[in-house]
């Protein structure tokens, strides 16, 4: 099992009249390659395979 924490952020700024708050996860990207072929090299693409659903309402 892994654990994907949620973090709320929310904008600092005190004029605005309400709070919005919009939950992220922290993940991190990692990935095995061989070093002599890794050197250089970016992913354009990541994906994630969750097993359950995590996001709710449509999003």
């Amino acid at each position: 099992r892994i654990l994907i924490p949620r973090i709320k952020l929310a904008p600092s700024d005190p004029n605005l009249p309400i709070i919005l708050q919009r939950p992220h996860f922290a993940v991190r990207l990692s990935f095995a390659m061989t070093i002599n072929k890794s050197q250089g090299q970016t992913s354009e693409k990541v994906g994630l395979f969750l097993l359950q659903s995590v996001f709710s309402h449509g999003q």
